[in-house]
């Protein structure tokens, strides 16, 4: 077993940009489905988001029907944005009928740094094992009670079984014993509501084509990170950035990525 103060392996960026080619080939060839319980801002951006990358989403809060979605699904992703009764239930459900199937899931912890009673049921949520957990440094620091550097990431990755994708200037996504830091994105990315429950719901569309969380992880931040980039090379704004980010989620492809991703390596 890994000693707790050693520092996880850096993952290069030739690693990472395999990686990610490859993962994005598998997602168009097989269009996964998603179910996504995402908040009421969210669906639509995260639906289209879904679609112009080549996956499949569903959005059903039914409690009649919601386990039946999810189990005829290849991945779910549980997002906190609106944390109502309604999605409480509903993630129950969902929860359960992905563990029952052996459906990979994600979990973002949106806002738990506002309300403790949010944390409280995300800690909750950790304990059923999601795969992945995409949030950002505040997020991170409410649930972990620790500051959000490498050495904090890698621990909590490793004693969770899981992986964690932090977003930043600096994304470090890391399962305890890799790591992998992506400097791609662009400040518009911050001026687009939903734009990073997009991303966790790409997340858990790349935890359907590939069964190693950490390269699913890497993958979706350095694709939602490098059409970051493509989009804002043709936006005046946040209104036309929000549109050509669908369409750079669309015209994606592995000589892209190859080009522009870009890692604390290079």
């Amino acid at each position: 077993m890994r000693d707790p103060q050693t520092a996880a392996r850096l993952m290069s960026r030739e690693e990472l940009t395999s990686q990610a080619a490859a993962v994005l080939s598998r997602l168009r060839g097989k269009s996964p489905r998603v179910h996504c319980i995402t908040n009421s801002v969210a669906q639509n951006f995260t639906a289209n988001a879904l679609l112009a990358l080549g996956a499949v989403p569903s959005m059903t809060l039914s409690g009649e029907e919601i386990g039946a979605f999810v189990a005829r699904s290849d991945a779910l992703l549980v997002n906190l944005g609106t944390f109502d009764r309604e999605r409480r239930e509903a993630t129950s459900i969902a929860v359960d009928a992905a563990s029952q199937n052996g459906l990979p899931w994600v979990l973002d912890p949106v806002f738990i740094d506002r309300a403790e009673q949010r944390a409280v049921y995300a800690r909750d949520l950790i304990l059923l094992e999601p795969k992945a957990l995409r949030l950002n440094a505040a997020e991170f620091a409410a649930l972990a009670d620790a500051a959000p550097a490498r050495e904090a990431v890698e621990a909590y990755a490793r004693a969770r079984r899981l992986v964690v994708g932090l977003s930043g200037a600096t994304d470090l996504i890391s399962d305890g014993d890799r790591t992998a830091t992506l400097t791609n994105g662009h400040p518009l990315m911050a001026r687009v509501t939903a734009m990073g429950c997009a991303a966790s719901a790409i997340v858990a569309a790349c935890l359907a084509v590939e069964p190693d969380a950490l390269a699913a992880t890497a993958s979706a931040m350095v694709i939602v990170g490098i059409a970051g980039e493509m989009a804002a090379e043709k936006s005046r704004g946040p209104g036309s950035f929000a549109a050509a980010i669908l369409d750079a989620l669309y015209t994606i492809d592995a000589k892209m990525i190859a080009a522009r991703a870009r890692t604390d390596l290079h």
